[in-house]
C-alpha cells in the first residue's frame, strides 16, 4: 500500500551556501519528517538535492515558502507525491524485457502501474494477455512513419501514460513523437553505449572481439541512442563467444539494467543536467 503522507521534494540550481539548512529548516517548520537526503554539486557548481519527507501539509504553502526564502530564478522545485507511476510499453518482437516487467509488475516490484502495451506486431499478445493488461496492436504496414506514430499517439491519448518505456521497440521515433514526452521516454539499447551503435550491435561486437559487452538504459531525444544514460552494465565475453551467445548474454544484461533504470527514474532519483542524467 502506498502512503499517501509520503513525497519528494526535488531541487537543482546554483550552489550556495545555506540550500540544505534553508530547505530542512522549511520542512521542519511545517512539522514534516525528512525520512531520506540526497545531494551532490557538480564541478561546475550546479546543487542537485532528493529529499524524502512524510507529515500532512500545505502543497502551494510549502512551495511559496521554498521559493521566498531561496528566491533565486535559477533554482527550480519538483514536489512529487510517493507513488506510483502511469506507464505504457512499446514493444516490437523480442520478449525478454517485456517479460522481466510483466514478472515484476505481477508481483508489486516495478514501482509502476503498467497502463497498456501497444506494438506494431501482435505476436507478444498471448504473453500479456496472461496478465490482464490491454495489448494494442498498431500496425505499421502500409503506413509512413508519421502516420504509424498518429495512430499511436490516438492509443497512447486513452492512457495518458507518465512514461513510455521501450521494451525492445525497434523503430526510430520521429521528432514529432520524442516532443510530446519530453524526457518520458526511456529506451533500452542493446550495447554498452556509445559503442556499437545503430544495428546489429552484437555482430559489430563480435567482429571487433571485444571481452565485454553491455546494455545502457537512457532518456530517449532526437538524437539516436544519444539521450542521457540512467544505468549501464556488462558481462564479460571471450573469443569463444558467436554472435548469438553475445546476444543470449545481452539479453540477460539488458533486461536487468532496463528494471534497474525504471526504478530510479520512477522512484524520482534522476535529474537531466544537458544531456547528463544525475542519480541521486
Amino acid at each position: 500500500m502506498q502512503d499517501s503522507r509520503k513525497h519528494i521534494l526535488l531541487m537543482d540550481g546554483p550552489d550556495n551556501k545555506g540550500l540544505i539548512y534553508h530547505v530542512t529548516g522549511i520542512l521542519f517548520r511545517h512539522n514534516l519528517n525528512i525520512i531520506h537526503n540526497d545531494e551532490y554539486v557538480s564541478p561546475s557548481g550546479q546543487f542537485f538535492m532528493r529529499t524524502e519527507f512524510e507529515g500532512d501539509f500545505d502543497n502551494d504553502a510549502l512551495l511559496a515558502e521554498l521559493k521566498t526564502t531561496l528566491p533565486d530564478p535559477g533554482i527550480t522545485f519538483r514536489l512529487n507525491p510517493k507513488r506510483k507511476k502511469n506507464i505504457v510499453v512499446l514493444v516490437t518482437k523480442e520478449h525478454h524485457c517485456l517479460g522481466e516487467l510483466l514478472i515484476r509488475y505481477a508481483f508489486d516490484e516495478l514501482d509502476a502501474t503498467i497502463l497498456a502495451v501497444v506494438s506494431n506486431y501482435n505476436s507478444l499478445q498471448p504473453l500479456v494477455s496472461k496478465f490482464g493488461i490491454p495489448f494494442h496492436y498498431v500496425s505499421h504496414e502500409g503506413k509512413t512513419r508519421e502516420e504509424h506514430e498518429e495512430a499511436i499517439l490516438r492509443t497512447l491519448s486513452i492512457y495518458e501514460p507518465e512514461y513510455l518505456v521501450l521494451a525492445k521497440y525497434m523503430r526510430v521515433l520521429t521528432p514529432n513523437f520524442v516532443n510530446q514526452f519530453p524526457n518520458r521516454i526511456i529506451n533500452i539499447h542493446h550495447s554498452f553505449l556509445p559503442a556499437f551503435i545503430g544495428a546489429n550491435p552484437y555482430r559489430q561486437a563480435y567482429e571487433r572481439g571485444v571481452k565485454i559487452i553491455g546494455a545502457t538504459a537512457h532518456f530517449v531525444n532526437n538524437d539516436l541512442d544519444e539521450g542521457p544514460i540512467i544505468a549501464q552494465d556488462v558481462t564479460e565475453v571471450n573469443h569463444r563467444h558467436t554472435a548469438s551467445d553475445m546476444a543470449t548474454e545481452g539479453k540477460d544484461v539488458e533486461k536487468i539494467v532496463l528494471s534497474q533504470a525504471l526504478k530510479l527514474v520512477f522512484n524520482d532519483r534522476v535529474f537531466i543536467s544537458g544531456n547528463r542524467a544525475i542519480v541521486l
